[in-house]
């Protein structure tokens, strides 16, 4: 199969130019990823070829991307392609379904490209509303939801509740906005995802997930469709590794947004409100957000498992009390870091002690949850105590963020101004005759912790 590459970096907006396919409009790719999939290939791809030639109002192309299979997939794909007119097939020498994804939608010459699983456990009606944004130019990409109001999802408790846990997490702890990372059900305009797919690393299931967070991460106008989808009980996903690698995943593109390079050379859609990514938000917050996001996630784990080690010497009051102390410190380190961009030491104990307010909020948070569960369920199990702590956790973590932004790193502060928040001087700085601003604490220059004039005194 032989594609011309697009050019690379084309910025959001107007709908994809009309190429010349047969004079009949945009071409639309749909993508089928598989692997040792011999035994159901042939009548998901007859069912999903009859479909579109029966009722897609646009010209498509469907392609097989057989990644590494063992089985007869590629002789069947073969076979496919002999006896259905639209319907390509490439084949991939190393497994991973993010790689034949690369692959073929880096390489395809449509305006719009797609893919879905090879059972087909969306229901094919969704798939013009998929796209019908993407063709219009309304959206950029365009995801099938199993979590969002209008879905009917037929599955098993133990998969129900992974998913629901792992799209929690992504929003929790990655800030996404998109409500389902998993259904094999998507769509992209070509250009943006061509100009998308050299930032994205990851080649097998996490795939998906980077793509979306990379593409909100630039400003790209995401799609949600409500699906109709029925769960396979032959799926052979290898749910326990997949959920590793996907946390691994999660915490390389955190790394990646701490560090700013989690970016893309594609142009995001403006606002009417502010023009941007996080319009509608005080300044500076947008980019703070995501850090104090991953910084408190990372700081819940690791304060969930002291507390669990410490249940096994002490009562839960105390080993909660002890838990949080130490963990706060981490927090509020890594937060005058990477949040609020303050380096150097000076001032750096003030910030720990007032941080500590944090900390009895907290634990004041914590332990009142504690005493009420144990009070109206005596004897709860280690599991029960852990939920209620997230549960507290969350509240005090919000009032946390709050409290550094206003209070803490509040760039008046940093600044050491000696007038008050209604001084006409407030938020200039302050200067000895004959010298220059202070220096003494170190700002970050990508503005994180900004002039007073960019945050002002809004949270």
């Amino acid at each position: 199969m032989s594609h011309l590459v697009t050019e690379r970096g084309t910025p959001a907006g107007p709908p994809p130019p009309v190429h010349d396919h047969g004079g009949r409009g945009r071409l639309v790719e749909v993508v089928i990823p598989v692997h040792n999939e011999e035994r159901v290939l042939a009548a998901s791809v007859r069912r999903l070829h009859a479909y579109l030639a029966d009722t897609f109002p646009y010209p498509f192309r469907i392609t097989i991307a057989d990644n590494a299979s063992t089985d007869g997939t590629w002789r069947v794909a073969q076979d496919l392609t002999g006896r259905l007119d639209r319907v390509d097939a490439v084949h991939l020498s190393l497994k991973g379904r993010g790689r034949a994804l690369r692959h073929v939608w880096g390489t395809s010459d449509a305006d719009v490209v797609a893919y879905m699983d090879v059972d087909l456990s969306t229901d094919l009606d969704a798939f013009l509303p998929l796209v019908a944004p993407l063709i219009s130019g309304h959206s950029d990409l365009a995801i099938g939801s199993r979590l969002t109001r209008g879905s009917a999802v037929v599955r098993g408790p133990r998969r129900e509740v992974i998913s629901r846990c792992y799209n929690l997490l992504l929003r929790t702890t990655l800030a996404a906005r998109f409500s389902d990372a998993q259904c094999g059900f998507k769509a992209a305009r070509t250009e943006i995802v061509q100009a998308l797919l050299p930032s994205v690393e990851d080649e097998e299931w996490f795939f998906d997930t980077e793509l979306l967070l990379l593409a909100e991460r630039n400003g790209l106008r995401i799609h949600e469709v409500p699906v109709d989808w029925v769960d396979d009980p032959d799926s052979r996903v290898d749910v326990v590794r997949t959920a590793r690698d996907d946390l691994r995943g999660m915490a390389r593109v955190a790394r990646r947004m701490l560090t700013g390079a989690f970016r893309a050379p594609v142009g995001g859609r403006r606002t009417p409100a502010a023009g941007g990514p996080g319009a509608g938000l005080p300044a500076g917050m947008a980019r703070q957000l995501p850090a104090f996001a991953v910084i408190g996630a990372i700081s819940t784990l690791a304060q969930l498992i002291l507390f669990v080690l410490l249940r096994l010497i002490m009562g839960p009051l105390w080993a909660n009390a002890l838990s949080l102390v130490v963990t706060t410190i981490g927090n509020t380190a890594a937060n005058r870091r990477f949040t609020f961009g303050v380096t150097g030491t000076r001032r750096a104990l003030r910030q720990q002690l007032e941080g500590g307010a944090t900390f009895l909020l907290g634990l004041a948070l914590s332990t009142g949850g504690l005493a009420l569960l144990h009070a109206a369920a005596p004897g709860a199990s280690r599991a029960v105590e852990v939920i209620a702590l997230i549960a507290a956790n969350g509240v005090a973590t919000l009032v946390r963020f709050l409290l550094m932004r206003a209070w803490i790193f509040h760039p008046r502060r940093l600044g050491d101004r000696d007038e008050g928040a209604g001084s006409p001087h407030a938020g200039a700085p302050r200067t000895a005759p004959g010298t220059g601003p202070r220096t003494d604490v170190t700002i970050s220059g990508d503005g994180r912790a900004p002039a007073a004039e960019e945050t002002g005194g809004t949270l």
